[in-house]
């Protein structure tokens, strides 16, 4: 698995550590996770996918959330979502060659009975979760009741995009706040103890660039990383792997 040490020197940070915020099963599993900025862009990440399922992603059912699309100004509703859920985006997700995708629309499910739809999530192999507004992705993931069933799902591996891994993190950063929750603040859930900038960008090309990034980690207390859209972070028993064909960094706890 290529590690890329780019922008810093590889003394700055570890390659890999072991996380104490991780989320135990049920089962003695413990939550597995990728988490990218912009999707599967290439084979490193989709090399990582792939361990993670323990099987071919032909062989592999998806369930894809297109939820945080809606709640972002830039992103939804409208074309957005159609885009993640059609496979038609440019972020690869639900395009890979799934034996199966459906959606799990998260806004839906508070209406309908669990029995509806908890045993269908309990038998996807994986989760593709889009961007959009994390905080938006957060509150329905409560509302809905899919935050409390996660540490339940020891066999599922969560992708998720940009938002979609931020909605994992403790915090996203005021930066990022578009809409704003009922708490009022930018905190999410807490799975694992890093916070992430994505979409890292050389100045002057769309995205964050290391300045923005380092001002954002500047209000940010615990550990963060800032990645571009070439990287992606694996989350397995509590390690955290940075899997990288691009640029990213690490921003130790102030």
């Amino acid at each position: 698995m290529q590690v890329d040490f780019a922008w810093f020197s590889s003394d700055e940070v570890s390659q890999v550590y072991t996380s104490d915020r991780s989320i135990t099963f049920e089962s003695g599993g413990i939550l597995r996770l990728l988490l990218t900025s912009a999707g599967v862009k290439n084979a490193s990440i989709h090399r990582a996918l792939v361990e993670l399922l323990g099987k071919p992603i032909a062989d592999s059912s998806a369930l894809c959330i297109p939820t945080a699309q809606y709640g972002h100004p830039m992103v939804g509703p409208g074309v957005g979502a159609w885009q993640f859920i059609s496979g038609n985006s440019e972020n690869p997700m639900v395009d890979l060659g799934w034996k199966s995708v459906g959606v799990l629309e998260l806004t839906a499910l508070p209406s309908i009975d669990e029995e509806r739809w908890v045993p269908m999530v309990r038998e996807t192999d994986v989760l593709l979760v889009a961007g959009g507004d994390a905080l938006y992705l957060c509150h329905w993931m409560r509302q809905s009741g899919l935050a409390d069933l996660l540490p339940s799902l020891s066999e599922t591996v969560w992708v998720g995009l940009s938002a979609g891994s931020m909605v994992m993190t403790p915090r996203i950063g005021e930066d990022f706040v578009q809409w704003r929750p009922p708490a009022g603040d930018d905190s999410t859930l807490g799975i694992v103890d890093f916070s992430i900038c994505p979409h890292l960008a050389q100045e002057g090309m769309p995205g964050n660039s290391m300045a923005e990034a380092e001002q954002w980690a500047a209000g940010i207390s615990g550990p963060a990383y800032a990645m571009d859209d070439e990287t992606a972070i694996r989350v397995v028993d509590g390690t955290v792997e940075v899997v990288s064909e691009g640029h990213w960094k690490h921003f130790p706890p102030r």
